[in-house]
């Protein structure tokens, strides 16, 4: 395994295993097939309604707590300080422990300065490793490294072959944030698993279109989570550290940018935006609270 060390000293695993859109009858089963495997970096979030599964999983597995990085995230109805801080302490419970390694603002929507503040302190008081943000594009980035007490240590973006977010890498990079792929391989669209720039690059080592997705990112200093319910392909996105890509692949690999492909989550799109925000803004016009 190779290992990304964060801005504030914590070291976090290039590679991980992520449960989004898991079932929660599922998780469990999953997450302890990926931790057989050899993963280490677990990734859920309070939306995706598995947390109780990653922790069930982690505590079976007779791993030390200490050797597995588990990566939860903030949800946009928590968007405020108060309830930020209440929502950290219900994700350790549903966890199962004392601390998370790495917890994300999982959307730059709402209240986040103040949600971005409770996560100081929970990191503070021990409850969190390392503090980071999800979705955040660049302007964004730029407003909390700017503002905030601690600085955020992880971005985690959508980043794959046809959005490989080297503008937003480069950012990154000035304010040392550390870059993390979600859906890197693109869930599945526009052809990837037969794509022939791919599959050449795979021919040549003797490695699966997946296998050189993960590997060109990790090689691009990008942390990958990739999710599958399969064992087989756990195994197969794991055996990645076994083969280096050479500048003639990672030439032809940035090739696939894709200027034209949709994002798969618009956060430009009022609609998209709106319907994230639903039980926010629901919430606030009931008297539950404001949004700033």
């Amino acid at each position: 395994m190779e290992y990304k060390t964060l801005n504030n000293g914590v070291r976090m695993p290039m590679l991980g295993f992520g449960v989004f859109q898991t079932p929660p009858d599922e998780t469990e089963r999953c997450v302890t097939a990926a931790l057989e495997v050899g993963y280490r970096l677990i990734d859920t979030a309070q939306a995706y309604g598995n947390e109780e599964g990653v922790g069930a999983a982690v505590r079976a597995s007779g791993i030390p707590r200490e050797d597995v990085f588990i990566t939860s995230k903030v949800w946009v109805s928590n968007m405020n300080y108060e309830r930020a801080a209440a929502s950290i302490d219900e994700t350790l419970r549903k966890l199962g422990t004392d601390y998370v390694d790495l917890m994300l603002l999982h959307q730059a929507m709402g209240d986040y300065p103040g949600a971005y503040r409770a996560m100081e302190d929970a990191l503070k008081a021990g409850k969190i490793r390392a503090i980071g943000v999800s979705n955040f594009y660049p302007e964004r980035l730029v407003d909390v490294c700017a503002l905030a007490e601690i600085p955020p240590a992880v971005n985690q973006v959508e980043t794959h072959p046809f959005r490989q977010q080297d503008a937003a890498h480069a950012v990154m990079e000035r304010y040392g944030v550390a870059h993390e792929s979600w859906a890197p391989f693109a869930e599945a669209k526009n052809g990837i698993f037969e794509n022939p720039v791919l599959r050449a690059i795979g021919e040549k080592h003797g490695k699966t279109i997946g296998q050189v997705v993960l590997r060109a990112l990790v090689q691009k200093d990008v942390v990958v989570i990739p999710k599958t319910v399969h064992r087989d392909r756990m195994e197969e996105n794991f055996n990645v550290f076994d083969f280096v890509l050479d500048e003639e692949d990672m030439r032809a690999f940035a090739s696939l940018e894709d200027p034209s492909f949709p994002r798969i989550f618009d956060h430009f799109d009022v609609g998209v935006v709106g319907w994230m925000l639903g039980d926010l803004v629901k919430e606030q016009q009931l008297g539950g609270g404001t949004l700033y």
